[in-house]
């Protein structure tokens, strides 16, 4: 998936998304909100937690092509020059 840059500029990264979700816990956590405030930032919650699990999974898909990349091949030698 590719994103342009203006779906960057509008979309939170990483950080922002958990510490707003940290925040809309807290907030839950307290007990003293309307039922339909209580469910609203519920949804928003969802959505954060989702946003947070799209970053974690890129972050990790970027990982590891770059660890396949800079995999050295099974069968490469260090010392073979020095034996040889």
């Amino acid at each position: 998936m590719t994103r342009t840059n203006r779906d960057e500029s509008t979309t939170p990264d990483f950080e922002t998304s958990l510490q707003h979700l940290e925040s809309l816990v807290e907030r839950l956590e307290r007990g003293d909100l309307p039922l339909s405030e209580s469910l609203a930032l519920f949804e928003q919650g969802v959505a954060l937690t989702r946003a947070c699990h799209t970053h974690l999974s890129e972050a990790q898909q970027k990982v590891s092509i770059l660890l396949q990349q800079n995999a050295a091949p099974q069968d490469f030698d260090p010392d073979a020059d020095a034996r040889d």
